[in-house]
């Protein structure tokens, strides 16, 4: 058992740690670096040199600059935590960021993936909080925010490796969890929140007491991603809890500039700190970049072909849309590739992501999975291979998902399939400083699959509808894509896409058919066909050879040089349509907003000298078969004479109703009296209470739906049913009565 330790142990214990705090707080406010300098520029300390304070004259050593742990201004616990871990020297972003973080400054960090953002803002924010020694009472010091659950658990895992000997209290906060009352019950005695955007706006709106005023230090990891439209609300209702006076960490690979995004921060005089902006690439050096054009129908081929022939490899495998992972995923699955699957995407619950997650860090694998693996996330043993098989939606997406390989100082290798439409994207990554080599797919090492696929469709009926799914959930991507000159939905394949995923038939999608059908309308747009018999001819001829272009196109073995010639082919011989081709045309939309508020129903009646007339003035004498003009009295006369026949007319109509209507009840009641005559004998038997109920139940059940029918009528019907039921005499009662019973007991 230990012993409790003493009061004066504790007593001695704190007096070190004040007198820690006060030493570090005059070390980092003796010699700060400038404000707008990267401490980069500053020579390193060398290796033995002393540090902290030299002599009584309270003079520190120079940690700007510095490119080891200790040579830093940080607390005893930080320095053990870190050396533990074996981490000895800093990393670019650290040694550029620690030094103004340390100052308290608001910071923008950018570096390349894998270089070691994350403990850029750990420390910074272990180190705030112990300086102002923060306990569990004074409740949130410090929000992390990441976009994804799986970086987030690896940044709290991060933390409680290097925060292992400081005294805070931490807690993950992500969605997914079921535990969300004991998260409402813990959750204003934690002093660091690692959490996603959604768990933390929950407790601020639901949890009671949940106070953020004193907090310090906010960061945002991957802020790009998180400063974007998809967490737009989210962050916005979360900033406005937050108080002003605090420090902001913002860190990301591909980092924002945007001077509205900042306001909305209110950052104070940020430090922008880009330690590869100059560098000659913008991905890790040791990443070999590989782009190949693709067609759309061979992609899936491809893709099994790049698995079969890589078995010994940790794969991580790009798609644009959770139904294509699930579809992918299981076909290639049952179609027992030789190597072990993983599936990864937003719909799965959070216990089989961190379960995936963890067996795809510690075994050779493939891992099929949409961009929620693309950003921050670490793997403990390295990834060998990253494809992309869909084009990234922008050059910062590649930058992301290559950078889940080639981490910190070990290489690797991606892949880039491209469709012949999206080849601009080539141009795009050139220009931000990606070096990607252009390969040629080797025909002979292709696998066609997609007869496997469609055996596997036959097989497995649920396997068609996961493939109806994944074909137009990747055709949506690509509709509701920005940038219209790499993604147009209209230049894909849909047909030869569709037998390649094992489809029968090419399912129907709405949003294209209605695409199509407006492309038609603007194609039968009114053209001016030309007097000459020639130019009709070079519109034909030019036209072929447009055809013939393509054609042409097609067949290249995806050299850019040949792309380029045919493209220059092209824009030669179009000016011969631009003659032809009017360069406006009357859109039918514009056409029917003319006269749109003219009357319509009209009639203009003229006479013989040309005179317009009222619509009715000219009215036709069938008798005698001639026309004559009508003034307003001989009109007012003709409607009086119309009123007084419609008047006739419907009284004769009334009379005639009425009188079909009474011969139907009279009908209707005769039916009755035959139908129920033995009941009515029955109903005798019993006495006069027995003729009250009868005649209630009789009464109740008369109807009179003639609304115009008098009361003698009503009463006449009445009296003849009351005497037709009276109308049976004791005698023949009891001779009746007698003749039950002995038919009873015969």
């Amino acid at each position: 058992m230990r012993r409790p330790k003493s009061r004066e142990f504790r007593k001695q214990q704190r007096v070190s740690e004040e007198e820690e705090i006060n030493l570090l707080n005059s070390w980092i406010q003796f010699q700060p670096p400038d404000s707008g300098s990267n401490p980069m520029s500053l020579p390193p300390l060398p290796k033995n040199s002393p540090v902290g304070r030299l002599d009584d004259d309270d003079t520190y050593s120079r940690y700007a600059g510095a490119s080891r742990f200790e040579q830093f201004p940080l607390s005893k616990k930080t320095k053990d935590a870190l050396r533990e871990s074996k981490f000895v020297v800093m990393t670019d972003i650290q040694r550029a960021s620690l030094p103004h973080a340390l100052c308290g400054r608001d910071i923008l960090g950018a570096a390349k993936t894998g270089s070691g953002k994350t403990l850029a803002f750990i420390i910074p924010v272990l180190e705030k909080l112990h300086r102002e020694r923060w306990g569990p009472e004074d409740g949130v010091g410090s929000i992390i925010i990441s976009p994804t659950r799986e970086l987030a658990a690896q940044l709290f895992d991060v933390l409680k490796v290097v925060g292992k000997h400081h005294n805070f209290s931490a807690g993950l906060l992500i969605g997914g969890r079921k535990d969300v009352d004991m998260e409402k019950e813990r959750v204003n005695e934690l002093n660091i929140l690692i959490c996603t955007p959604g768990r933390l706006l929950q407790h601020m709106d639901e949890t009671p007491n949940f106070d953020c005023s004193q907090m310090q230090v906010l960061v945002l990891d991957e802020a790009d991603r998180i400063l974007d439209s998809g967490f737009k609300k989210e962050l916005n209702a979360i900033i406005s809890q937050l108080p002003k006076r605090r420090q902001t960490l913002l860190f990301s690979a591909t980092q924002t500039k945007s001077i509205q995004d900042l306001a909305r921060l209110s950052l104070k005089d940020p430090e922008y700190l880009s330690v590869h902006e100059e560098s000659v690439t913008s991905t890790p050096t040791l990443l070999k970049q590989i782009v190949m054009i693709v067609p759309l129908e061979q992609k899936l081929d491809m893709l099994w072909s790049f698995i079969k022939t890589h078995l010994q490899s940790k794969t991580l495998v790009f798609l644009s849309s959770c139904k294509q992972v699930k579809f992918v995923f299981e076909a290639f699955k049952k179609l027992h590739p030789g190597i072990p699957l993983k599936c990864l995407h937003g719909r799965m619950k959070q216990e089989r992501r961190m379960a995936i997650y963890s067996e795809f860090c510690e075994k050779r694998s493939v891992l099929f999975s949409t961009d929620v693996a693309a950003r921050g996330l670490d793997f403990n043993k390295a990834v060998d291979w990253v494809v992309q098989v869909d084009c990234p939606e922008n050059v910062a997406s590649y930058i992301h998902r290559v950078g889940r390989t080639a981490r910190y100082k070990s290489d690797g290798k991606s892949v880039l399939f491209l469709l012949p439409s999206e080849i601009q994207m080539l141009e795009k990554l050139k220009a931000a400083k990606v070096p990607v080599h252009f390969n040629k797919p080797r025909k002979e090492l292709l696998q066609p699959v997609s007869s496997l696929l469609a055996s596997l469709l036959v097989k497995y009926p649920d396997m068609q509808h996961r493939a109806q799914r994944a074909f137009i959930t990747y055709l949506r991507s690509i509709h509701i894509q920005k940038d219209k000159d790499i993604f147009d939905v209209m230049k894909l394949p849909i047909d030869e896409y569709s037998a390649s995923l094992g489809l029968p038939m090419t399912p129907k999608i709405r949003f294209l058919n209605q695409k199509i059908k407006s492309k038609d309308v603007s194609t039968k747009s009114i053209l001016v066909e030309p007097e000459d018999s020639d130019k009709e001819t070079i519109f034909e001829v030019s036209r072929k050879k447009l055809d013939t272009v393509a054609f042409k196109d097609e067949e290249t073995e995806n050299d850019l040089l040949q792309l380029a010639d045919t493209a220059n082919e092209g824009e030669v011989k179009s000016s011969e349509i631009e003659e032809i081709i009017p360069a406006t045309r009357v859109l039918k939309k514009k056409k029917l907003k003319i006269n749109v508020h003219r009357p319509l129903g009209t009639r203009v009646v003229f006479d013989d000298e040309g005179h317009t007339l009222p619509p009715l003035a000219r009215i036709a004498d069938t008798q005698s078969g001639k026309e004559m003009l009508l003034d307003p009295e001989q009109k007012a006369e003709y409607y009086r004479r119309m009123r007084d026949d419609l008047k006739k007319a419907d009284k004769e109509d009334k009379l005639i109703e009425r009188q079909r209507l009474r011969e139907k009840r009279i009908k209707q009641k005769m039916k009755w009296k035959a139908g129920n005559a033995e009941e009515d004998d029955q109903d005798d038997i019993s006495g006069s209470e027995g003729d009250e109920t009868v005649d209630r139940l009789h009464k109740k059940s008369k109807v009179y739906f003639d609304s115009d029918s008098d009361e003698g009528e009503r009463n006449e019907v009445t009296g003849n049913a009351r005497t037709s039921t009276g109308g049976v005499t004791l005698e023949e009662q009891e001779a009746l009565a007698l003749k039950l019973l002995n038919s009873m007991h015969s």
